[in-house]
């Protein structure tokens, strides 16, 4: 029996040993896709067809990473996905604050107009997929960067998880900006804006996420394979392959996941406090 009032376990309470030990799990099982696939890109290709499966490789081949990168103009594809993912996230930002700035202030019609506003969200990407290709088509956008990035310069979500952060935020630092002369563009680029920063890295975080793995809209907006993102670049290799190399699919997998775990791993705490403040106020 150890004392948990001295020692390296020093503060803990006894809840604290069931619950680590029980997040910790949690935290395994939720990345065990993940750590399989990162490790099973280091196996050679009998070894997943030998049951049972194991978990660890019983070598390393880091040449599938080398073999997977040569088998596809995987530069050009990342090249794409950042542009369409990077550029997207000004935009959210930049007019999701604007519009949640709008909403946040007292005009006729204000809650019905959010209301019906906030109903475009219940509407499922899937139903306006062919409308967006018809529109696209028109434009004569089909295989440009302009069908992969301006429809998503702006997003209810967006507008809707800003606008909640800005009400959380004291009317009283809007009272004292006016009496000081401050415009209301002036409140909301150098007051709302810096005070809101977990909300916009939030923002950030959801939109290219959103944008670097989306596949099916990609897919059908584009076919000329300089023109492809990550995800369908990596649906045309996996398709070009014939018989399926898993070996050299999951070091491909690895390898374009990187970029939003990374992503994720700096901006986590403002991440967390965006999602955490976001429904103070309704």
């Amino acid at each position: 029996m150890f004392n948990i009032t001295s020692g390296p376990l020093k503060g803990l309470k006894p809840i604290h040993l069931i619950v680590y030990p029980l997040l910790t799990f949690l935290v395994l099982v939720i990345n065990y896709p993940f750590i399989w696939m990162a490790l099973s890109s280091l196996k050679t290709e009998k070894e997943f067809y030998v049951l049972p499966i194991k978990l660890f490789p019983e070598s390393f081949v880091w040449q599938n990473y080398v073999t997977a990168w040569n088998h596809a103009p995987w530069a050009t594809y990342i090249k794409n996905s950042f542009i369409t993912s990077i550029i997207p996230v000004f935009g959210q930002v930049t007019l999701g604050s604007l519009a949640a700035y709008a909403f946040t202030r007292t005009f006729k019609l204000n809650k019905l107009i959010f209301t019906l506003f906030l109903g475009v969200m219940m509407i499922p990407g899937q139903a306006t997929l062919i409308p967006n290709y018809v529109i696209i088509r028109n434009l004569g956008w089909i295989n440009s960067y302009y069908a992969l990035i301006v429809p998503f310069m702006s997003g209810t979500f967006s507008i809707f998880l800003i606008r909640q952060y800005f009400l959380s935020i004291p009317k009283d630092y809007e009272d004292a900006a006016f009496i000081d002369g401050a415009s209301p563009f002036y409140f909301l680029l150098r007051v709302l804006v810096p005070l809101s920063m977990p909300a916009m890295v939030t923002v950030s975080l959801l939109t290219f996420n959103d944008r670097w793995n989306d596949y099916l809209y990609s897919m059908i907006m584009v076919t000329r394979d300089a023109m492809r993102t990550v995800q369908v670049g990596m649906g045309a290799f996996q398709g070009e392959q014939g018989i399926i190399q898993w070996g050299y699919l999951t070091a491909a997998s690895t390898f374009i996941t990187i970029p939003t775990i990374v992503l994720f791993l700096f901006v986590q705490k403002r991440f967390i406090d965006g999602v955490m403040m976001s429904g103070i106020k309704g």
